[in-house]
């Protein structure tokens, strides 16, 4: 487990130090938020690729990670590419001026390689176990992942296509997913990573991997997610405010009345 463990804190290390030399280059911090999936893609393969473990659970991990990983990069390149840096880390320029590169590399792409370390550790562990064998808290952890992976892909779908119509512009989304939860794509986000979770737990060992599964959630639903756009919302679209008195933050469910 060490040996995991070490490789990956490596690896994103080596990630992280690529991604800030690439984004003094191109100017642009942004591209942080598009490495940020594919970090947990790297970890569990390169975890793959050097731990001995059960078979069927690392390529189960390594197909769960990967498919969300890849999935969540190439929609955000798909959302932000060639709209230019992201208004957080202009913001961040700006109060900075010269030294936001070096300050940069701490707050922003040091901070987030420990992030995904942490979140990231029921992969690295779950794969150095060879006991017991797929069972079912690894189907109940498939499931979660599903229906993690289902809020995420199609929340993200509506919300783009919503978007294209001229006619939205500047309201508010309240269809679909978005009609039981403010925000489908985080809530699928925490599910995924609960689910990813479980399946390593079943191992016993790696069941103090599920730290990363909580602070995921942490992440998504106090720090970096709901309230960081959530500060921005009330401002920017008309009608927001009741959308939020009707309308879950979080875990979806029917809409109160106005």
């Amino acid at each position: 487990m060490s040996h995991a463990m070490l490789v990956s804190a490596l690896a994103i290390v080596v990630l992280m130090l690529s991604t800030w030399v690439l984004s003094i280059i191109l100017k642009n911090a942004s591209i942080v938020d598009i490495v940020w999936g594919l970090g947990f893609v790297v970890v569990a393969w390169v975890v793959r690729l050097s731990a001995d473990g059960n078979n069927a659970r690392q390529w189960l991990l390594v197909a769960m990670v990967t498919v969300w990983g890849l999935r969540l990069a190439g929609y955000l390149f798909w959302r932000n590419h060639g709209n230019g840096e992201d208004f957080r880390y202009r913001a961040m320029r700006k109060h900075y001026g010269q030294r936001f590169g070096l300050i940069s590399l701490v707050t922003v792409f040091a901070l987030q390689g420990v992030l995904m370390f942490v979140v990231s550790l029921s992969v690295q562990l779950g794969q150095a176990d060879a006991t017991p064998n797929i069972g079912v808290i690894a189907y109940i952890g498939v499931a979660l992942w599903l229906i993690g992976l289902f809020f995420e892909a199609v929340g993200d779908a509506q919300l783009a296509r919503f978007k294209s119509d001229p006619a939205n512009q500047g309201m508010v989304m309240r269809t679909g997913l978005w009609r039981y939860t403010r925000h489908p794509n985080y809530f699928g986000d925490s599910c995924v990573w609960w689910g990813i979770g479980l399946v390593a737990a079943e191992t016993g060992s790696a069941a103090w991997g599920l730290i990363g599964s909580l602070v995921m959630t942490i992440l998504v639903r106090r720090v970096s997610g709901v309230p960081m756009l959530e500060k921005t919302m009330g401002k920017r679209r008309p009608g927001y405010a009741e959308y939020v008195a009707t309308t879950s933050p979080f875990f979806p469910r029917p809409p109160k009345k106005a």
